[in-house]
């Protein structure tokens, strides 16, 4: 399995989930949330909430920026091309 497989596969884990997706979706439509916010619109506790934030990061599909006390998350510019696709379909 090559390099560019075990990017995909990353990310089509990431996206295989409802909750993330739902995530992503407000994301899309918001530009940049923090956890608080995104916890309190998806009726998700915070740390469920962050723990699903952490593997669309680590996917490359998120990126995160620290503001003060509070981190927020938006869409990565660089997301691979089937996450697009799929985010843009929901």
């Amino acid at each position: 399995m090559g390099q560019k497989d075990k990017e995909l596969e990353r990310v089509l884990k990431a996206l295989a989930n409802r909750r993330r997706l739902a995530i992503l979706r407000f994301i899309a439509k918001e530009k940049q949330v923090n956890v608080g916010g995104m916890a309190e619109e998806l009726r998700l506790s915070f740390k469920s909430t962050s723990k699903h934030l952490a593997v669309l990061v680590a996917a490359g599909v998120l990126e995160k920026e620290q503001h003060s006390s509070q981190m927020f998350f938006s869409l990565s510019p660089t997301m691979h091309r089937l996450a697009g696709k799929t985010i843009s379909h929901l």
